[in-house]
């Protein structure tokens, strides 16, 4: 059994989380690379990635290239001796980066892959109405999220369940896919298998401003499940308009109740303390909300300080 020597590749906290369950195992980690550095926020001001944050507390060797195909960048990564690199949500490899390692380059991949390849796998299995997920580890090739799978954990969604909630049992979950991945290399038994292609592959497109949208033409359930799908983060949003004018709001959370009715989808409808939206077929209970310029409030809270006309809607 010959012992691991790791190069880690990541950038949010769900890669940290990862990084940190390796380390805790004691694992011999040689650096980490991850996003470099950027300006955020109104101020501008500079602000690491979560992997460099949790590194730099472990005082791990970190490295930060803009260009992975940089040939000062490679020198320096063959120079680690690193038989092996495992890569968590980070950027698309050039195969000089992911072919190095005596063992390869493993990836992390938050579904149950071939299905979600792409850049958001926990908000569409939840977009989508799936009561089904998982985490999958596989070996990278030179395309995206499409090589030789190791091994994959399954977990269930539930039927209210939001992605922040996801993310987070999906990240404990990830770990120990990851753990047990890691003693399957080190042991020389792990048994590759090619994704299986062909069929209609759903896929994990990349989260905007367009696809974040709340189209009140769809049925309630499929509103409903954009709404927890991007719940905490990025959030749907939706036009918001009543006689004082119109702007953009989010909406975090709702309860959907299917039912007939004459009103037009979007609809706003007040009834008491409670503020619903009509759907094609039903309602939407809207829960948690943010306006701009405001912090998010609950739609008690919002109910207490704002007046809403008859003709108030969403669209």
């Amino acid at each position: 059994m010959e012992s691991l020597r790791i190069v880690f590749m990541g950038t949010p906290e769900f890669a940290s989380g990862i990084l940190d369950a390796i380390i805790t195992k004691g694992y011999d980690v040689a650096a980490v690379i991850t996003a470099p550095d950027k300006p955020a926020g109104r101020g501008q001001k500079i602000k690491y990635s979560a992997v460099k944050e949790y590194a730099l507390e472990k005082n791990l060797k970190i490295l930060q290239p803009t260009n992975l195909k940089d040939e000062e960048f490679l020198t320096e990564l063959r120079g680690l001796n690193a038989n092996l690199q495992v890569v968590v949500a980070f950027r698309m490899l050039p195969k000089a980066v992911w072919e190095m390692p005596k063992f390869g380059t493993f990836n992390l991949h938050a579904s149950l892959l071939p299905h979600y390849r792409g850049a958001a796998p926990i908000n569409w299995a939840i977009i989508n109405g799936e009561n089904k997920t998982g985490v999958t580890t596989f070996f990278i090739d030179d395309k995206i999220d499409t090589g030789a799978m190791i091994l994959h954990k399954e977990a269930e969604i539930g039927n209210d369940e939001n992605v922040g909630q996801l993310h987070d049992r999906l990240l404990d979950l990830g770990k120990l896919a990851v753990i047990e991945t890691l003693l399957l290399i080190e042991n020389n038994n792990a048994t590759p298998t090619v994704q299986p292609e062909g069929g209609e592959l759903k896929t994990a497109y990349k989260l905007n401003r367009e696809n974040c949208k709340i189209n009140w033409q769809k049925s309630g359930m499929e509103i409903f499940n954009l709404i927890r799908g991007l719940s905490p983060y990025p959030a749907a949003w939706s036009n918001f308009e009543d006689e004082s004018g119109e702007v953009a709001v989010k909406i975090y959370e709702a309860k959907f109740e299917q039912s007939s009715h004459e009103y037009k989808p979007g609809q706003v409808i007040r009834e008491g303390k409670t503020l619903r939206a009509a759907t094609i077929d039903g309602f939407l209970d809207l829960r948690s909300m943010q306006f701009p310029g405001k912090r998010r409030m609950s739609v008690t809270e919002i109910l207490n300080g704002t007046q809403f006309s008859d003709k108030a809607c969403l669209y």
